[in-house]
């Protein structure tokens, strides 16, 4: 299939499709999937924000990619590697690592298998150094994956994201998490997170 970046035992990691559009709005105006976010997106918002990211993905190979089931190629959530637009609090070339997942797929590991996949396809593929994640502080869920994957807290780097308004302050403190190629080489040579 044209624009897959992974593929991996259950899932494949690629560009969005037209068909994907239904899916993609309803995890981004789920209040549960969307519960660490200050918003939800109105259809119209979505399909703006789907079509910026299939385009950006299409010309740049970074992104918020879509997760879909591989026996049948249906959508279920998304998971990228995309560059962060936060300067000052991240410097410019910071690669960060994302999911969402529409809920009635949680709790099956399908975010820690694409977001495996794609860590190895940043280092080996995309040449890079580091890649990171951050989520509000209370964000249990999503904390739990960075260090299924083998990322490392780093308290120092922690910050309030510049886009969360005074409104939602409640969830401006983000956790950081990365993982450099090194130690990611350290885990496979280790026989982890194959």
């Amino acid at each position: 299939m044209n624009g897959v970046i992974v593929t991996t035992e259950r899932l494949t990691v690629r560009n969005w499709v037209e068909t994907d559009r239904d899916l993609f709005h309803e995890i981004n105006s789920d209040p549960e999937v969307m519960a660490y976010f200050p918003f939800r997106r109105t259809r119209p918002q979505s399909d703006a924000l789907f079509d910026r990211i299939r385009s950006t993905i299409g010309e740049t190979g970074y992104g918020f990619f879509a997760i879909a089931l591989s026996h049948d190629d249906r959508p279920i959530g998304f998971c990228g590697l995309a560059r962060t637009d936060l300067e000052p609090v991240l410097p410019d070339g910071t690669v960060e690592i994302g999911w969402r997942l529409a809920r009635p797929h949680w709790g099956k590991g399908y975010v820690t298998e694409a977001a495996t996949g794609l860590i190895r396809h940043g280092f080996t593929t995309c040449g890079l150094e580091e890649i990171v994640a951050f989520a509000v502080k209370d964000n249990a869920r999503s904390i739990a994956v960075m260090e299924r994957i083998g990322m490392a807290a780093d308290p120092a780097r922690d910050f309030d994201h510049p886009r969360v308004p005074a409104t939602h302050r409640h969830l401006a403190r983000h956790a950081f998490y990365a993982i450099r190629r090194a130690a990611w080489r350290q885990r496979m040579a280790a026989g982890i997170g194959r």
